[in-house]
């Protein structure tokens, strides 16, 4: 059995406890996915009290619902779901409070050797994106999900998830050379 077919039977097993009330199986859960909830959220929101309640709410309803898991999906992916519609539920109560975006953002596209002006102009360009934009890519990009996964993450199509991800790289295709001082479509090379 490889690393990762290891640990989906290990978060399997721990979300089966989970079920039957097991606060040790739960605490393994948490300690499992609590850090990488903080990063994906920290890509969508500076403040951290907000965080912390999506991460929150998120944990509850694993607790709640452990036994509604169906197994279709790995767990990753159910949990990262639960976690985005509870960010998603925050962003819509606090209005604004998840469009402010930490300047490291670009680091989630992981462009290599990418000088830190260029960063920056990421960073910028992601901040302009409508949120779900944003959060397919920094799902696919950041955290590595395929397609599917992220339609899964997000309750949409297969569909959808294609054309965010399209119409998000349109729009940074547009946006990023603008922020560079450079016309759309003007050639790099010529300034360079």
């Amino acid at each position: 059995m490889n690393e990762e077919a290891g640990r989906e039977a290990r978060e399997r097993a721990w979300l089966a406890r989970v079920a039957a009330g097991e606060r040790q199986a739960f605490e393994a859960l948490y300690g499992e996915y609590h850090r990488r909830l903080w990063r994906f959220l920290a890509r969508v929101s500076n403040s951290r009290e907000l965080m912390e309640e999506a991460i929150n709410d998120t944990f509850w309803i694993v607790w709640r619902k452990a036994g509604e898991f169906r197994g279709d999906s790995r767990v990753s992916t159910w949990i990262m779901g639960i976690a985005y519609r509870c960010a998603l539920k925050t962003l819509h109560r606090d209005e604004g409070s998840f469009e402010s975006v930490p300047e490291d953002l670009a680091d989630a596209v992981e462009l290599p050797q990418v000088r830190a002006e260029q960063r920056d102009w990421v960073a910028k360009a992601m901040r302009r994106l409508p949120q779900e934009q944003r959060s397919t890519l920094l799902l696919a990009y950041y955290l590595g999900h395929s397609c599917e996964e992220i339609a899964q993450i997000m309750d949409c199509s297969v569909g959808t998830v294609k054309a965010r991800m399209f119409h998000a790289r349109l729009k940074l295709r547009n946006l990023l050379p603008a922020l560079g001082g450079l016309a759309p479509g003007e050639d790099h090379a010529a300034h360079g």
